[in-house]
């Protein structure tokens, strides 16, 4: 680890506020800069708390500022970190912390890649879990530091499945951030011929039922779970001009 080991977080959602809370209680001095995705972000009240300096926290909109790259470059961060952070991170970003950028993915790379993991995990029956991975160029293509396989049951739904992905996401997070600090990992290249990705946008057309089509029952029953995920919209069909949605509970018994 050198001597000043310095990074940067970029936090979002639940799980940003739990790694910020992890590092500031267990490693305060290694945080330079936290970050979030927008000024109303109740994670900022959380890092003042803990004695976090307000002058060292900084908004999405920010980013695009020269003084605040300057600024960021000037203190030579060693990482920065993605805790479930919503933008894309582009240059001159990327070039910035000298060893690099390390996203927070909920799915185990390369299966997943891009939107809507729970989803396709479900409606694909791929391998699920999260992954540690360094960000280029790529989306979610970068090499892999760490991962957690997640077992799936015929109970899980796509809300399930997220919230367990952010568990294990913050624990995977906090088991690997020490060997983060010394450098005591291996980068796995991923084969991206492998695994998927997938946009935004291809998920509404997949939550299409087609009511004139022959569907095996396991697949029907996967994409009813894969979007039981209230409030969010759920699989859809269309009748003599009308839209409905349907859901499904699976229980063991």
């Amino acid at each position: 680890m050198p001597e000043e080991f310095k990074i940067a977080i970029f936090a979002d959602n639940t799980v940003g506020e739990q790694a910020i809370r992890f590092l500031l209680e267990k490693y305060k001095t290694d945080v330079r800069f936290i970050v979030l995705a927008d000024a109303i972000s109740h994670v900022k009240e959380i890092a003042i708390q803990n004695g976090f300096n307000p002058v060292d926290i900084f908004t999405n909109a920010a980013l695009a500022s020269e003084v605040v790259q300057t600024q960021f470059r000037s203190e030579k961060i060693s990482h920065i970190i993605l805790a479930w952070w919503p933008f894309i991170i582009k240059e001159p970003w990327l070039s910035i912390p000298s060893a690099g950028i390390i996203n927070f993915h909920p799915s185990l790379l390369p299966y997943n890649r891009g939107k809507n993991y729970n989803f396709w995990t479900l409606v694909e029956d791929t391998p699920f879990g999260v992954s540690l991975h360094f960000i280029d160029e790529s989306i979610d293509g970068g090499d892999i530091i760490a991962q957690r396989s997640i077992s799936k049951t015929w109970e899980d739904s796509g809300e399930t499945l997220y919230n367990r992905a952010q568990s294990a996401m913050v624990e995977l997070f906090i088991e690997s951030y020490p060997k983060i600090r010394t450098g005591d990992y291996v980068r796995i290249k991923q084969d991206l011929s492998k695994g998927s990705f997938r946009y935004a946008k291809d998920m509404e057309s997949a939550a299409r039922i087609d009511l004139e089509k022959n569907y095996k029952a396991k697949d029907l029953l996967n994409l009813l779970r894969a979007k039981t995920f209230p409030p969010h919209p759920a699989a859809w069909f269309e009748e003599d001009g009308e839209r409905f949605e349907a859901t499904i509970k699976i229980i063991k018994k």
